[in-house]
Protein backbone atom coordinates (compact mmCIF):
# COMPACT_ATOMS: atom_id res chain seq x y z
CA UNK A 1 0.00 0.00 0.00
CA UNK A 2 1.34 3.58 -0.74
CA UNK A 3 0.10 6.67 0.84
CA UNK A 4 -1.00 9.37 -1.40
CA UNK A 5 -0.22 13.23 -0.68
CA UNK A 6 -3.64 13.83 1.29
CA UNK A 7 -2.76 10.88 3.75
CA UNK A 8 -4.99 7.64 2.54
CA UNK A 9 -4.19 5.08 1.74
CA UNK A 10 -3.73 3.24 -2.20
CA UNK A 11 -3.82 0.05 -2.82
CA UNK A 12 -1.56 -1.22 -5.79
CA UNK A 13 -3.79 -4.10 -7.75
CA UNK A 14 -2.95 -5.99 -10.64
CA UNK A 15 -4.67 -5.30 -13.78
CA UNK A 16 -5.75 -9.20 -13.28
CA UNK A 17 -6.85 -8.80 -9.76
CA UNK A 18 -8.67 -5.55 -10.48
CA UNK A 19 -11.05 -7.59 -13.80
CA UNK A 20 -11.17 -10.36 -10.80
CA UNK A 21 -12.65 -8.44 -8.13
CA UNK A 22 -14.88 -6.23 -11.26
CA UNK A 23 -18.80 -7.40 -11.47
CA UNK A 24 -17.58 -8.00 -15.72
CA UNK A 25 -14.77 -9.94 -14.15
CA UNK A 26 -16.87 -12.51 -12.15
CA UNK A 27 -19.97 -12.66 -14.83
CA UNK A 28 -17.31 -13.84 -17.27
CA UNK A 29 -15.44 -16.28 -14.94
CA UNK A 30 -18.93 -17.36 -14.01
CA UNK A 31 -19.72 -18.07 -18.31
CA UNK A 32 -16.41 -19.25 -18.90
CA UNK A 33 -17.12 -22.24 -16.08
CA UNK A 34 -20.64 -22.25 -17.34
CA UNK A 35 -19.37 -22.82 -21.48
CA UNK A 36 -16.51 -24.96 -19.93
CA UNK A 37 -18.97 -27.50 -18.44
CA UNK A 38 -21.18 -27.34 -21.44
CA UNK A 39 -18.53 -28.95 -24.02
CA UNK A 40 -17.89 -31.25 -21.14
CA UNK A 41 -21.61 -32.42 -21.43
CA UNK A 42 -21.48 -32.37 -25.22
CA UNK A 43 -18.55 -34.79 -25.34
CA UNK A 44 -19.52 -37.18 -22.88
CA UNK A 45 -23.32 -37.54 -23.55
CA UNK A 46 -24.11 -41.06 -23.75
CA UNK A 47 -24.92 -42.47 -27.19
CA UNK A 48 -28.76 -43.43 -28.62
CA UNK A 49 -27.35 -47.48 -27.96
CA UNK A 50 -25.82 -46.82 -24.33
CA UNK A 51 -29.28 -44.50 -23.39
CA UNK A 52 -31.37 -47.34 -25.17
CA UNK A 53 -29.75 -50.20 -23.14
CA UNK A 54 -29.37 -48.24 -19.51
CA UNK A 55 -33.33 -47.36 -20.06
CA UNK A 56 -34.52 -50.84 -20.82
CA UNK A 57 -32.21 -52.71 -18.27
CA UNK A 58 -33.97 -49.82 -15.68
CA UNK A 59 -37.07 -50.81 -16.45
CA UNK A 60 -36.64 -54.50 -16.10
CA UNK A 61 -35.34 -53.62 -12.30
CA UNK A 62 -38.37 -51.41 -11.91
CA UNK A 63 -40.43 -54.39 -12.56
CA UNK A 64 -38.15 -56.75 -10.65
CA UNK A 65 -38.87 -54.63 -7.54
CA UNK A 66 -42.15 -54.20 -7.91
CA UNK A 67 -43.68 -57.72 -7.24
CA UNK A 68 -44.30 -57.03 -3.92
CA UNK A 69 -46.14 -54.34 -1.81
CA UNK A 70 -46.29 -50.75 -3.58
CA UNK A 71 -44.23 -48.16 -1.50
CA UNK A 72 -43.93 -44.41 -2.08
CA UNK A 73 -42.86 -42.20 -4.02
CA UNK A 74 -39.51 -41.85 -2.31
CA UNK A 75 -38.92 -46.00 -2.13
CA UNK A 76 -39.00 -45.69 -6.17
CA UNK A 77 -36.39 -42.59 -6.08
CA UNK A 78 -34.47 -44.74 -3.97
CA UNK A 79 -34.79 -47.69 -5.96
CA UNK A 80 -33.89 -45.48 -9.24
CA UNK A 81 -30.87 -44.85 -7.32
CA UNK A 82 -29.93 -48.51 -6.76
CA UNK A 83 -30.65 -48.88 -10.26
CA UNK A 84 -27.40 -46.83 -11.56
CA UNK A 85 -25.38 -49.42 -10.07
CA UNK A 86 -26.65 -52.76 -10.81
CA UNK A 87 -27.96 -55.12 -13.36
CA UNK A 88 -31.66 -56.63 -14.05
CA UNK A 89 -31.92 -60.60 -13.36
CA UNK A 90 -33.72 -61.30 -16.38
CA UNK A 91 -34.43 -64.95 -14.90
CA UNK A 92 -36.55 -63.46 -11.97
CA UNK A 93 -39.09 -61.40 -14.61
CA UNK A 94 -42.30 -63.02 -15.53
CA UNK A 95 -42.40 -63.65 -19.01
CA UNK A 96 -45.64 -63.06 -19.70
CA UNK A 97 -44.88 -59.38 -18.30
CA UNK A 98 -41.74 -59.61 -20.35
CA UNK A 99 -44.43 -60.10 -23.54
CA UNK A 100 -46.47 -57.35 -22.27
CA UNK A 101 -44.19 -54.46 -21.57
CA UNK A 102 -42.76 -54.82 -25.26
CA UNK A 103 -46.56 -55.21 -26.37
CA UNK A 104 -47.68 -51.95 -24.69
CA UNK A 105 -44.70 -49.87 -24.69
CA UNK A 106 -42.59 -48.21 -26.64
CA UNK A 107 -39.28 -46.55 -25.69
CA UNK A 108 -38.13 -43.11 -27.06
CA UNK A 109 -34.85 -41.50 -26.54
CA UNK A 110 -34.66 -37.96 -27.82
CA UNK A 111 -31.55 -36.16 -28.44
CA UNK A 112 -30.77 -32.46 -26.90
CA UNK A 113 -27.70 -30.42 -26.98
CA UNK A 114 -25.94 -31.28 -24.40
CA UNK A 115 -27.85 -34.60 -22.67
CA UNK A 116 -30.56 -37.20 -24.23
CA UNK A 117 -33.84 -38.02 -22.34
CA UNK A 118 -36.24 -41.08 -22.48
CA UNK A 119 -39.73 -41.19 -22.82
CA UNK A 120 -42.42 -44.70 -22.32
CA UNK A 121 -45.20 -43.78 -24.77
CA UNK A 122 -48.54 -46.70 -23.94
CA UNK A 123 -52.03 -45.49 -23.84
CA UNK A 124 -51.83 -44.44 -20.63
CA UNK A 125 -49.44 -41.70 -21.66
CA UNK A 126 -49.97 -41.29 -25.11
CA UNK A 127 -48.01 -38.12 -24.86
CA UNK A 128 -44.89 -39.85 -23.22
CA UNK A 129 -43.54 -39.60 -19.67
CA UNK A 130 -39.73 -38.93 -19.07
CA UNK A 131 -38.11 -42.26 -17.35
CA UNK A 132 -34.59 -40.97 -17.70
CA UNK A 133 -32.01 -38.53 -18.68
CA UNK A 134 -28.74 -39.41 -20.16
CA UNK A 135 -25.79 -36.73 -19.18
CA UNK A 136 -21.77 -36.50 -18.30
CA UNK A 137 -21.82 -40.45 -19.01
CA UNK A 138 -24.59 -41.15 -16.70
CA UNK A 139 -27.93 -42.29 -17.77
CA UNK A 140 -29.78 -40.80 -14.28
CA UNK A 141 -33.22 -42.92 -14.51
CA UNK A 142 -36.64 -41.67 -13.23
CA UNK A 143 -39.10 -44.89 -13.94
CA UNK A 144 -41.96 -45.58 -11.84
CA UNK A 145 -43.59 -48.49 -11.97
CA UNK A 146 -47.26 -46.51 -12.32
CA UNK A 147 -45.83 -44.68 -15.38
CA UNK A 148 -45.88 -48.88 -17.71
CA UNK A 149 -48.62 -50.64 -18.98
CA UNK A 150 -48.18 -54.08 -18.52
CA UNK A 151 -52.29 -55.32 -18.17
CA UNK A 152 -54.51 -54.55 -20.81
CA UNK A 153 -58.36 -55.65 -20.94
CA UNK A 154 -61.39 -54.07 -21.68
CA UNK A 155 -62.62 -51.06 -19.39
CA UNK A 156 -66.13 -52.16 -19.43
CA UNK A 157 -67.87 -55.86 -20.01
CA UNK A 158 -71.11 -56.76 -21.83
CA UNK A 159 -71.46 -53.86 -23.57
CA UNK A 160 -75.33 -55.11 -24.87
CA UNK A 161 -76.71 -55.30 -21.66
CA UNK A 162 -79.42 -53.25 -20.93
CA UNK A 163 -80.07 -50.30 -18.05
CA UNK A 164 -80.61 -51.95 -14.17
CA UNK A 165 -84.15 -51.60 -13.49
CA UNK A 166 -84.94 -51.73 -9.95
CA UNK A 167 -88.52 -50.99 -10.22
CA UNK A 168 -91.44 -50.48 -12.50
CA UNK A 169 -92.71 -47.68 -13.86
CA UNK A 170 -96.58 -46.93 -14.60
CA UNK A 171 -96.15 -45.93 -18.21
CA UNK A 172 -100.19 -44.95 -18.44
CA UNK A 173 -100.51 -42.00 -15.25
CA UNK A 174 -97.58 -39.81 -16.89
CA UNK A 175 -100.26 -37.07 -17.35
CA UNK A 176 -101.29 -34.82 -20.08
CA UNK A 177 -98.80 -32.43 -22.02
CA UNK A 178 -100.67 -28.99 -21.25
CA UNK A 179 -101.86 -26.90 -24.40
CA UNK A 180 -98.99 -24.50 -25.30
CA UNK A 181 -99.50 -21.95 -27.61
CA UNK A 182 -96.53 -19.94 -28.91
CA UNK A 183 -96.47 -16.46 -27.57
CA UNK A 184 -95.34 -13.74 -29.82
CA UNK A 185 -94.63 -10.32 -28.01
CA UNK A 186 -96.46 -7.59 -29.53
CA UNK A 187 -95.35 -4.81 -26.87
CA UNK A 188 -96.75 -3.49 -23.33
CA UNK A 189 -100.05 -4.85 -23.29
CA UNK A 190 -100.42 -2.56 -20.21
CA UNK A 191 -100.15 0.59 -22.53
Amino acid sequence: MDQTSNGSFKQNESPLQAFYHSCLGKLAILIGILILLFIVGIMTKPTQEEMEMEMVDNILQCIQANDSIQGDDIDDQVNNLNNMFSRADTAKINKELLTSLKKNNRLEIYNHSFFRTAYILNNIHPEGVRVGVGMFGVVYPTVLYKDLLLNVGPMQKKYKDGVIRTGTINTHDLGTNPAVKPYHYQGDPDQ
